[in-house]
């Protein structure tokens, strides 16, 4: 439920820019830092603030992280300016960077192999792609109806007192410290330099430049279609959420069956197809494969998260899952600009963005081909399952 109210207010800004567009007099350039501050945000809090879950606690740092996101909320009730808005917003990120993190290092802690992991992080993560779909309707419905689109954060904030709650009276399983090791931000900073923690990192940061183009700039490049697949194209980007939510939570499924990096592998090798035939073939194909490439990222990012917590003992699960949040909203925010300063250099053509989005792709494919191919995490994680795993199984 946390992972569905933050994907709640972060992917309905797409639908918030215009409103706000229209109510401030704003350029596109101005009205995305709706978009770029939160990422911007959740990216620092995340590298910064990401050892609290492991110094703290869980329990403390999702309380304290939720605690912020609902005063947060429920300000944009107190002001109405466009800078009061971005403000809110970025604390809200911060917020975010906080108990998403106290979160993915929960994930671990409940999982009883490094395989268990990924198959929890799908199922996680496809409550986050059903509230990717149930916030810009929350504010699509709330506009219809004259309502202010701030009222979403009202709703996200009161959503987020009951989840305080049950945080308050969970039971919380216990992480053991293997080390003498300070946990600190300096400890954050040297895990970074990790082949396993960096790795996984840049491939979340490659794969989230590539599900951005999708639901930044995807409406740009296939505006104005009229052809006979003009009911695709018109919902595109919920279709796509759509795939997205349902095929992660398949992917708990396949994840439990299929090895990993064989599944990854072939899932970018898809995405990559569907990436590179639609930006050389015409408009009818494109509005379909990109929308189909939700399927096959749907696995992608919460994989890739797990195993790169997995790399790693429990006790150092929030500062790992920290650095690669880090990445995440980089990816997040970088990439779609990237995009539409190539697409803005060629005559705002979005065409030339999602070129670049093609290339994002293919180094995610190399990157995974990689994995699958020499295997070098397979000794890392085997070694986590023995001394994280092996006790749990064995009682």
């Amino acid at each position: 439920m946390m992972f569905l109210m933050f994907a709640m207010t972060t992917d309905a800004v797409g639908v918030i820019i215009p409103e706000v567009m229209k109510q401030f007099n704003l350029s596109m350039t101005a009205a995305g830092m709706l978009h770029y501050g939160p990422m911007l945000a959740i990216a620092i809090a995340g590298i910064s603030l990401g050892f609290l879950a492991d110094k703290l606690g869980r329990k403390v740092t999702i309380i304290i992280g939720l605690g912020l996101f609902v005063l947060s909320s429920y300000m944009f009730l107190a002001g109405n300016t466009f800078w009061f808005f971005l403000t809110l917003l970025m604390i809200s990120g911060v917020a975010i960077g906080i108990f998403k993190t106290g979160a993915l290092a929960l994930i671990g802690d409940i999982s009883t192999s490094t395989k268990q992991h990924t198959s929890n992080m799908n199922n996680v993560e496809g409550f986050f792609g059903v509230g990717a779909i149930i916030g810009p309707f929350i504010v699509t419905y709330f506009l219809l109806k004259g309502v202010e689109w701030q009222y979403l954060y009202v709703v996200a904030a009161s959503l987020s007192l009951v989840l305080i709650a049950f945080a308050i009276i969970a039971r919380y399983p216990s992480t053991i410290k293997t080390s003498k090791e300070p946990i600190n931000l300096k400890r954050t900073f040297r895990m970074v330099k990790d082949p396993y923690a960096l790795g996984f990192s840049l491939a979340a940061f490659l794969y989230v430049s590539v599900e951005a183009a999708i639901y930044v700039w995807m409406p740009t490049l296939i505006f104005g279609y009229e052809g006979k697949l003009h009911l695709i194209a018109t919902y595109a980007l919920p279709i796509f959420f759509i795939l997205r939510a349902g095929g992660r939570f398949l992917g708990a499924w396949v994840m439990q069956h299929y090895n990993w990096a064989t599944v990854l592998a072939i899932f970018s090798l898809l995405i990559f197809l569907c990436f590179s035939i639609s930006v050389f073939t015409v408009a009818s194909v494109r509005v379909v494969l990109l929308p189909l490439s939700g399927l096959f990222m749907s696995v992608i990012y919460p994989t890739i998260n797990s195993k790169g917590i997995s790399c790693f003992p429990k006790v150092q699960g929030g500062a790992v899952a920290g650095i690669i949040l880090f990445f995440t909203a980089a990816g997040a925010a970088m990439g779609p600009l990237a995009m539409g300063m190539v697409s803005d250099a060629f005559g705002s053509n979005a065409i030339y963005g999602f070129m670049l989005a093609t290339v994002f792709a293919a180094l995610l494919f190399i990157g995974l081909l990689y994995n699958w191919i020499k295997k070098p995490t397979i000794s890392r994680l085997d070694q986590i399952e023995l001394s994280e795993y092996a006790h749990i199984n064995k009682n």
